[in-house]
């Protein structure tokens, strides 16, 4: 689905005008118009990016509706799906345990 073929011979759509930048900008890091393994590496484990702390600050900020950056067992129910969904919650399998916290 994310895939583009000008068959039309119309214009690029915008997203395809945004990742043809974001590949040059960020993906070819050695500008060789091609992404290597390192190159690959670097995208999907970036060193200086945190996955676990970026998706549970995704989830508390999606769900936490009174802003007070603690989640209510409330505000977790009425995002089930989300948090069911989430790999922070191993895809709900942690969901299922006890937690004093809740």
């Amino acid at each position: 689905a994310d895939m583009f073929a000008n068959e039309e011979g119309g214009p690029e759509p915008d997203w395809v005008i945004t990742e043809r930048e974001q590949f040059s900008d960020f993906r070819d890091l050695n500008k060789d118009g091609k992404m290597d393994k390192e190159e690959i590496q670097h995208w999907i484990l970036p060193q200086d990016y945190d996955h676990a702390l970026a998706e549970a600050r995704h989830l508390v900020y999606e769900s936490d509706v009174d802003k007070d950056q603690k989640l209510t067992k409330e505000e977790v129910l009425n995002n089930w799906n989300m948090f069911v969904g989430s790999q922070a919650t191993n895809y709900g399998e942690d969901l299922t345990r006890n937690h004093d916290e809740l």
